[in-house]
């Protein structure tokens, strides 16, 4: 899914390490550079602690272990809408861009 969303930003993914790298020391240096990104594109936030809550980020993703979740449980309990976890993410980046809170990507 990683791939994924790096191909919806026009990004490269980079490959995992093998080392776990909090988000919160991957953007220790970048609230300057997010000011200017803020400035640059009229967005809506210009304080990354108040666009990117990295601890909560952390204590998601910065598991040692995989987490697979069944959800037949809840389809037995009739609750049979899904969505596809990349198309979530999709949907939730294309508000935050209308909303002026990440940039969009610049045309030509």
């Amino acid at each position: 899914m990683w791939g994924r969303l790096a191909e919806w930003f026009g990004l490269e993914p980079v490959p995992f390490s093998g080392k776990i790298v909090g988000l919160g020391e991957q953007l220790a240096d970048a609230k300057p550079t997010w000011t200017d990104i803020a400035r640059r594109y009229r967005l809506s936030e210009s304080d990354l602690d108040r666009v990117a809550s990295t601890w909560h980020t952390d204590g998601d993703l910065q598991r040692p272990f995989e987490c697979v979740t069944d959800m037949t449980k809840r389809r037995q309990l009739g609750f049979l809408e899904y969505q596809a976890s990349d198309q979530s993410f999709f949907e939730l980046f294309a508000r935050l861009q209308a909303a002026k809170v990440i940039p969009r990507e610049e045309s030509g």
